[in-house]
């Protein structure tokens, strides 16, 4: 399963892992990308329900930076390589 998401999120993972340079890594960067990513979805969902029932359509603009932040910090801390946490931190 975890091959099938990696092959399916391999556009986004390709990003962060591409590069061969060494880099510093640490298992409590993963965790926090993971939760970063969680406390953005739900920022990205209070967003949307906030621009739904206040029915401003200008909404959309933090809603998609938010979701789409989480979207990458989800699929890289779940998903990616060591490296691939490491470049997202710019840590080298």
């Amino acid at each position: 399963m975890k091959a099938f998401l990696r092959k399916l999120c391999s556009p986004v993972l390709n990003v962060f892992e591409s590069d061969e340079d060494e880099y510093a890594y640490r298992p409590s960067h993963r965790k926090i990308l993971i939760v970063l990513g969680v406390l953005c979805l739900v920022v990205a969902s209070v967003s949307l329900f906030s621009a739904i029932k206040m029915a401003e359509p200008a909404g959309i603009i933090p809603i998609l930076v938010f979701f789409l932040t989480g979207l990458v910090c989800e699929i890289v801390g779940l998903l990616g390589s060591d490296r691939a946490v490491a470049r997202i931190w710019k840590r080298k």
